[in-house]
C-alpha cells in the first residue's frame, strides 16, 4: 500500500460501507469544536479504482456532514480490492 496523502473530499464522494450508529453526544461536542477552531484530525479514507471509503472517523464525518461542510480532510491511502474486502470482511 502507498503512503498516505492528506487532501480535502467532497463529504458525498465518500462511501461509508458499515453502518455504526454513533455516539451523539460525541458528535455534538465535535460539531462545537468544529464550528471554533476547524477539524483538527483527518479522516482515514482508502481509495480503490478512483472510489473512496471510510471506515475510521465516523464521529468527525458526522459532525462535518452535519454542520453542512462540502468538503472533509482526509489522509488518503490507495489500496487494492484486496485490502477493501478485508476491511468488509
Amino acid at each position: 500500500m502507498s503512503t498516505a496523502t492528506v487532501q480535502a473530499l467532497p463529504i458525498a464522494a465518500i462511501r461509508r460501507p458499515l453502518f455504526r450508529q454513533n455516539d451523539q453526544a460525541k458528535v455534538k461536542a465535535l460539531m462545537e469544536s468544529i464550528q471554533e477552531i476547524g477539524l483538527q484530525e483527518p479522516i482515514d479514507v482508502l481509495e480503490v479504482d478512483g472510489a473512496y471509503y471510510g471506515f475510521s472517523g465516523c464521529h468527525r464525518y458526522e459532525a462535518c456532514s452535519r454542520l453542512g461542510h462540502k468538503t472533509i480532510l482526509c489522509r488518503v491511502r490507495r489500496a487494492p480490492k484486496s485490502v477493501l474486502k478485508m476491511h468488509l470482511a
